[in-house]
C-alpha cells in the first residue's frame, strides 16, 4: 500500500495513480508524506517525467510519442499541469514552441493532491530550468499560493501560465468538470478570475488556451534573445525499438 511504502527510507518519492480516493484518506496520507518527509504526487495522476533522466507513472505515453516529443533529453521549460491527459499534450506544445521539457508533472485533479503547485515551482526556481509552465483549471486556490510566492521574490522565473475551465461562465450554475476538484466553490476559484490574477502579478497569461503556444514561443524567444537561454544543435534523433 502507498503507506507501507512511506515506512521505507529509500523511498523519497510517490505517484498514486488511483482515481476515485477518498478525500479523507488522502489528507491521512499527505499527513504521514509530510512527516516522513516522502513527495506525494496524486492521486490521480499519470505522474512526471524529467527528460533524459526518469519518469513516474505513464506521463509522455508510448516510446512513439517520447520521441516525437524529444522527451529523451532535456529542454528548458518545466511544467505542472493538474490534468494528466493535457500534460501530454504540453510535451507536444512545449516541444513545437521551444527546446522542449525540462521537467514535468501533473499533481492529479482531486481536491486535496499530494503536491501542489508552489511545491514543485519551488524546487524549478533552484534547477537549471530557465521558465516555468503552469496549466491550472476551475476550483481550488493553489494559484494564489503561486502568485504569493512571485510577489514576495521567492519565484522569480518567468512563468507562462493558463487556468483551463473559462467556459464555466456560460452555464446559469457552477459546473462540475471531469476532476474531483473542478468546480468553483466561490468567485475567487474561477478560472477567468485566477487568469486574471496571474496576469496582474506578471504572468505571461494568453487570451486563450488556443493562444498559450504562441506565448511560450514568445517568451522563449526573449530568453534566447537575452542569452538567458542558449540554444544547442539538436543530436541525433534515438530509434525507436521494434
Amino acid at each position: 500500500t502507498s503507506t507501507e511504502a512511506m515506512s521505507y527510507p529509500s523511498i523519497k518519492t510517490l505517484g498514486i495513480i488511483a482515481e476515485g480516493v477518498p478525500e479523507q484518506q488522502t489528507r491521512e496520507l499527505i499527513k504521514v508524506a509530510e512527516a516522513k518527509g516522502v513527495g506525494m504526487i496524486g492521486p490521480a495522476t499519470v505522474g512526471g517525467i524529467k527528460p533524459g533522466c526518469l519518469r513516474i507513472g505513464n506521463t509522455g505515453g508510448m516510446l512513439d510519442n517520447i520521441v516525437m516529443s524529444r522527451l529523451y533529453r532535456p529542454g528548458s521549460v518545466a511544467y505542472v499541469s493538474k490534468s494528466g491527459g493535457m500534460s501530454n499534450e504540453l510535451n507536444n506544445i512545449v516541444c513545437r514552441n521551444s527546446d522542449g521539457v525540462y521537467e514535468g508533472v501533473a499533481i492529479g485533479g482531486d481536491r486535496y493532491p499530494g503536491s501542489r503547485f508552489l511545491d514543485h515551482f519551488l524546487r524549478y526556481q533552484d534547477s537549471d530550468a530557465k521558465m516555468l509552465l503552469l496549466l491550472g483549471e476551475v476550483g481550488g486556490c493553489d494559484e494564489y499560493d503561486l502568485i504569493d510566492a512571485v510577489k514576495s521574490g521567492r519565484i522569480t522565473k518567468p512563468i507562462v501560465a493558463w487556468c483551463v475551465g473559462t467556459c464555466a461562465s456560460c452555464f446559469a450554475t457552477e459546473v462540475q468538470f471531469g476532476h474531483a476538484g473542478a468546480q468553483a466553490r466561490g468567485d475567487t476559484e474561477t478560472a477567468a478570475a485566477k487568469n486574471k490574477a496571474m496576469k496582474e502579478a506578471g504572468f505571461h497569461v494568453p487570451d486563450s488556451f488556443d493562444k498559450l503556444p504562441e506565448m511560450i514561443s514568445k517568451v522563449y524567444t526573449q530568453l534566447v534573445e537575452e542569452g538567458v537561454i542558449v540554444e544547442t544543435p539538436e543530436g541525433e534523433t534515438p530509434q525507436v525499438p521494434m
